[in-house]
């Protein structure tokens, strides 16, 4: 497989870590070399969070050049924006979790949040999705797993078997199991809309 590059990234709580966790055991269970880095900032306190995630037949570096991501999975709409630049402008994918989190900054009035993400989002990117999370999470029964619906829609560019992708899901978050399944099957569903 020619290597792939996803650029994870969110806001602390939302379970980015845990996301890049399952798609790295999912890509080493069918076999291939992964590298993942992240960095939470201050991610306890609602700050930016992203993780590198490269897999490949053999892979050297966890980082991910500018221009050269082949998936960005924001789980934040402004934090999609952080990281757009790092999208291969021609075969690049955009999926975006439908969520502002407005930051300390702009709630108390000192900055502004982007305007018109989605524009942005589709003047730069061929292929992207804005999915409500959220309502595809309530809809699995647990708010909690729209970064599972979101890996999801990710999995649809990626060439792992869903049947991998529920085992991991299945060893890896066994508290809300069916839960999280049915999340990522309906995510799954969403980008063959």
């Amino acid at each position: 497989m020619e290597s792939k590059n996803i650029i994870i990234s969110g806001v602390g709580g939302q379970g980015i870590i845990l996301a890049s966790e399952l798609l790295a055991l999912v890509a080493m269970e069918e076999g291939y070399d992964v590298k993942k880095s992240e960095v939470h900032g201050m991610s306890q306190r609602g700050g930016s969070v992203v993780s590198h995630v490269r897999i490949g037949d053999k892979v050297y570096s966890p980082l991910i050049e500018e221009g050269t991501a082949d998936a960005i999975l924001a789980f934040e709409k402004a934090e999609a924006l952080r990281w757009i630049h790092y999208l291969h402008p021609e075969s690049g994918v955009v999926i975006v979790n439908d969520l502002e989190i407005v930051p300390t900054m702009v709630a108390i009035g000192l900055d502004t949040y982007p305007e018109d993400v989605e524009g942005t989002i589709s003047s730069i990117a061929s292929k992207y999705h804005i999915v409500d999370g959220l309502k595809y999470a309530r809809e699995a029964g647990n708010e909690r797993t729209v970064n599972v619906v979101l890996l999801g829609v990710l999995s649809t560019y990626l060439p792992f078997s869903e049947e991998t992708w529920l085992s991991v899901i299945e060893r890896r978050v066994p508290r809300a199991v069916e839960e999280n399944k049915k999340a990522f099957l309906l995510g799954r569903g969403i980008s063959s809309k």
